[in-house]
């Protein structure tokens, strides 16, 4: 190709020219292209070898018209074709030749060979390379993202002085939005607007180069310009044969200066981020003060009974068009930016002016609208659409499936994602995945995945880390795993890892968490071990580090198995070459009442505290569990003193540790004691408090105090003070000592609501009714509570 351009070179400088017998007539110019045209390019390159080689001369307009459609379509390899018989032929070429040439060559990719025809037009005298060469290349740079050959392609029309028309101004802008440069495309507005009068379509194009770098206050200014000048009227839109807008008035290049003024802003390799999405809360206030209630100061209206604005003077539809599009691109920018009060304003001032939005406008304003005020509001804007026969967008249901699953809202979620037809992105099916994990309702998601492939959706990563998640385990949350629980996670998990590599996607950190956590849950821990060498040895052979929080999961799973030889192990390799945060060492103490030795643990917690964790509330919960193992229960005391001392609030479990030793030991006076220290730290108990006290006292042969201190534990499990309890006492009383039987069926849907503690209680306290036990609103006002209290009484923070 570069022997061509060459003998272009020689045969543009010597001048060639036919002989001026007769031309080709353009019927043999229509052959080649119907036949380019229908694909048959065998017979249009033998028609243009048989043109070539016919006995008179030829001229550059006998392939004008091919060249043409060539560019038009593009067609780049059969240009080269045209070329190649042009150059034999002696063909002396103009500038539009040379203009449809590098046309197609852009179009079609071939943006080298593009910028070789460029230089080498330029170095013939009879020929000056015209403007619209270098818009071209431009353009091509821009579809291409090649900002080395715009540098290049800058440099040659600073050297030849070309200077800049619209056009120009226009590829430029795209560069510079390509880039995220967002100085640029300020610099650009200023010289656009020092050499040329705004028009429409100039502003819309800077409008969506500023929404898409988040420069919603200049996108917002800018757009007031355009509805005043879109009333003003007095300019013609007209289209070109691509079918794109521009205004029809004479483009007079700028002459060039010294240097275009713009490559200072953009380098090679140097991408900027644009300041606005930094600091869009500072901005955001500004962009919505911009919008007022009127229009935009654009004269007098005259007021509808519909509650909307007539203007006197009715605007085109090519301009209406163009300015609902620039009002969805700043609408679809305050999506971005979480700016509901702009889009909201904005949404109203399109109809104040008589301009209805479209499906687009609703799909931005949806988005902007759920993102701050929830999916309830984007339901009512929703009805407003269908009410107007508008089909919302599958973005628009998307969106508002993606706020129901934040909501925890299923059934609605579901139920829009199903009314989906085609999806570019997973995000909304991965939102709803999360909500069903959070659930713990698997079932959901297996017909969520069925809808993902009937729409021919891939999977992400992230589909991958919540199947893990929500398929990983087999049995229900505090069910151990069986032999045939175990099998069944087994299938599961390789199925995963199956469809994963179908679709060729690698673990990442939180896949293999979830997955080695499944395996923990199931007690599978040697196929653990194994996961967790395998992704060791994949990790090793990438960019990806294995993380702190796999190696905890794996620890934790290892402690809950007793496995403390191992556990032991796996925490000498973190030490070298993977730092232990505070969690593994708190895991790792916890180890230590498998082995029953706190000398151990001190010693982690004085390295926890040398590597900068100080001790938290699981900390002291793991030493405590230490001594109780070994009997030490005043010692226990003792170090629950210190901790409270230190500051540390306890938490029910780490009372709970406490009573379940009390407990096992027949210590009701120790039992007691731990009652009102909780009562007293305001912690509140859960059920397995109230399972505790309540075996305690029974197991003694005190059936009745039993009865009371779980009525009076109950309570306090679904009220947290005198407040609440007013507040909700009625609503729960209802459910207590109904008698209707869908009662207890109500109840058990909170176990559903991650409501366990609450369901408990309330199933504590029917069953105290039915066994005779009134209930009190006053449960700290009980006898039991009393006794203890005066009994057990102490300062907070000593026992």
């Amino acid at each position: 190709m570069m022997g061509m351009f060459k003998r272009a070179r020689a045969c543009a400088g010597q001048g060639c020219v036919g002989t001026g017998m007769e031309p080709v007539t353009g019927s043999v110019q229509m052959q080649i292209i119907n036949a380019l045209h229908l694909g048959e390019r065998s017979r249009a390159s033998t028609l243009l070898s048989d043109l070539g080689h016919r006995n008179y001369s030829l001229r550059v307009d006998d392939f004008v018209r091919i060249l043409e459609y060539c560019a038009f379509s593009p067609d780049p390899l059969f240009v080269m074709e045209i070329w190649t018989i042009m150059v034999e032929k002696e063909i002396s070429m103009n500038d539009k030749c040379y203009l449809l040439v590098i046309r197609a060559l852009c179009k079609g990719g071939y943006i080298d060979e593009a910028f070789n025809l460029l230089s080498i037009v330029g170095e013939n005298a009879d020929i000056y390379p015209i403007l619209p060469m270098y818009n071209n290349f431009l353009g091509a740079c821009a579809q291409m993202h090649s900002f080395h050959h715009a540098n290049k392609c800058l440099d040659l029309m600073e050297q030849r002085l070309v200077g800049k028309n619209e056009v120009t101004y226009i590829e430029l802008l795209k560069l510079a939005v390509l880039q995220q440069n967002l100085p640029a495309v300020h610099e650009l507005w200023k010289e656009y607007t020092r050499y040329y009068n705004v028009s429409v379509v100039s502003l819309r194009k800077f409008i969506r180069s500023f929404t898409r770098l988040g420069d919603l206050k200049s996108a917002s200014e800018s757009l007031q310009k355009m509805v005043t000048l879109a009333f003003r009227g007095g300019f013609v839109i007209a289209k070109t044969a691509e079918g794109k807008m521009y205004p029809s008035k004479l483009d007079i290049p700028i002459p060039s200066s010294s240097d275009l003024g713009l490559k200072k802003y953009w380098k090679e390799n140097k991408i900027f981020v644009p300041s606005v999405f930094q600091a869009c809360n500072e901005s955001n206030t500004q962009a919505s003060d911009i919008v007022d209630s009127g229009t935009f100061g654009i004269g007098k209206i005259e007021d509808r009974t519909d509650g909307r604005v007539l203007l006197k003077k009715p605007m085109a539809v090519p301009v209406m068009k163009v300015l609902r599009w620039s009002f969805n691109d700043v609408i679809h920018a305050c999506a971005q930016t979480r700016n509901y009060r702009l889009a909201e304003q904005l949404f109203a001032q399109m109809q104040s002016i008589g301009l209805e939005p479209s499906c687009d406008t609703y799909d931005g304003f949806i988005r902007a609208l759920v993102a701050e005020r929830g999916f309830h509001d984007g339901l009512q804007v929703l009805e407003v659409m269908q009410q107007k026969n508008l089909k919302p967008y599958d973005s628009t249901l998307a969106t508002i499936s993606v706020a129901c699953s934040k909501d925890l809202e299923l059934d609605l979620a579901e139920a829009f994602l199903d009314r989906i037809s085609s999806s570019t992105s997973p995000f909304p099916f991965n939102a709803f995945l999360e909500a069903c994990d959070r659930l713990d309702q698997p079932e959901r998601a297996v017909r969520i995945l069925a809808k993902m492939k009937q729409l021919k959706q891939p999977p992400d990563i992230r589909t991958y880390e919540l199947l893990f998640s929500l398929f990983g385990n087999v049995n229900a949350p505090y069910e151990e795993g069986n032999m045939l629980s175990q099998l069944d996670a087994a299938k599961r998990i390789n199925a995963i890892e199956v469809d994963m590599l179908s679709n060729g996607i690698q673990h990442s950190n939180v896949s293999i968490n979830n997955l080695l956590k499944a395996l923990g849950t199931e007690g599978m821990i040697r196929e653990l071990i194994q996961y967790l060498r395998v992704a060791e040895n994949q990790f090793s052979h990438s960019s990806i580090v294995l993380g702190t929080p796999i190696y905890n999961t794996a620890l934790h799973s290892l402690v809950e198995a007793k496995e403390s030889h191992m556990a032991v192990e796996i925490f000498k390799t973190m030490l070298y070459g993977r730092r232990p945060d505070a969690v593994t060492y708190n895991i790792m103490i916890d180890c230590c009442s498998i082995i029953k030795c706190f000398k151990s643990a001190c010693a982690l917690v004085s390295v926890m505290i040398r590597d900068g964790f100080c001790p938290q509330v699981l900390t002291y919960t793991a030493l405590i569990k230490i001594l109780l193992v070994c009997e030490d229960l005043d010692e226990a005391l003792n170090l629950l003193d210190q901790g409270c001392s230190d500051a540390i609030q306890p938490d029910v479990l780490l009372f709970n540790t406490i009573l379940q030793a009390a407990y096992d030991k027949g210590r009701i006076d120790l039992v007691e004691l731990i009652v009102v220290r909780m009562h007293q730290e305001n912690v509140q108990p859960d059920s397995s408090t109230c399972g505790y006290v309540f075996s305690a006292y029974a197991d003694s042969g005190f059936f009745s105090t039993a009865a009371e201190a779980l009525q009076v534990l109950s309570m306090r499990i679904i009220f947290e003070d005198d407040s609440s309890l007013e507040e909700k006492g009625p609503v729960f009383e209802d459910l207590i000592l109904a008698e209707d039987l869908d009662t207890e069926s109500r109840i058990i849907e909170l176990f559903k609501n991650s409501q366990e503690d609450i369901a408990v209680a309330l199933l504590n306290l029917r069953w105290c009714a039915t066994v005779g036990f009134p209930i009190s609103r006053l449960p700290n006002q009980s006898q039991w509570a009393k006794r203890l209290l005066s009994s057990y009484g102490f300062k907070k923070g000593g026992t």
